[in-house]
């Protein structure tokens, strides 16, 4: 991102959501963004993720100028090379664990017998196996995170993008939800966490700190997990 800026227009006034924001991210990395409520992440979360495109100023995801893209390129880039974890798991209630996970596949046009068995295979790699034929109603806090980060990974996304991850889990939950991320990124995936909890933000690598629409710091935590 070179220079974004995202404003609304409110009635009269004008809200500057970000302010001239520059920030690279490189393949590979984990980058927790936070920020007090109003600082503009998730703003950012939304352009990082191709849901909105920025007042002005130009953001290059992976080669490609988003600014120059329409809705329909959007939705190719979010379905291709992105995966949406969410705070409130978004999971549809009438389906099952298997189906949840399957439909970013069915929205790719992806046969059913096919999408089946990547879904198999991604909730596998979460821990779910047992747990495939399961409704939402039917798991724990930390299993429909489980089966929303799986959802997230069924289409082999180059990004992962986490908007408060953690923010309806226990203590010990959020522990497991982030030990699960922290497995993510060592197989290569670029994990970014938007989080207002300094604990959680420390599990990632870098820390981007947000206020007023601009970056008021970028730190490089250097740990080895």
């Amino acid at each position: 991102m070179e220079a974004v800026r995202k404003h609304y227009r409110t009635g009269d006034s004008v809200v500057k959501a970000l302010d001239g924001v520059d920030l690279r991210i490189r393949q590979g990395e984990y980058v927790a963004i936070m920020g007090p409520s109003g600082s503009g992440k998730s703003t950012l979360m939304n352009l990082l993720g191709c849901l909105d495109v920025p007042s002005s100023g130009s953001y290059r995801l992976r080669g490609h100028d988003v600014n120059r893209m329409d809705d329909d390129a959007l939705s190719r880039v979010r379905n291709r090379e992105i995966g949406f974890v969410f705070q409130s798991f978004n999971l549809l209630p009438r389906l099952d664990a298997l189906e949840n996970v399957a439909l970013p596949l069915q929205y790719a046009g992806v046969g059913r017998e096919e999408r089946l068995s990547r879904a198999a295979e991604s909730l596998r790699q979460v821990g779910l196996e047992a747990r495939m034929t399961h409704r939402p109603d039917e798991l724990s806090g930390g299993q429909r995170q489980r089966v929303a980060v799986a959802r997230a990974l069924v289409t082999h996304p180059s990004i992962i993008l986490a908007d408060e991850p953690t923010g309806n889990l226990d203590t010990a939950t959020s522990v497991e939800v982030m030990k699960l991320f922290e497995a993510i990124h060592r197989k290569g995936n670029t994990v970014i966490l938007v989080t207002h909890e300094e604990d959680i933000a420390r599990y990632a690598r870098r820390i981007v700190r947000l206020r007023d629409g601009k970056i008021e710091s970028d730190e490089n935590l250097h740990q080895d997990r």
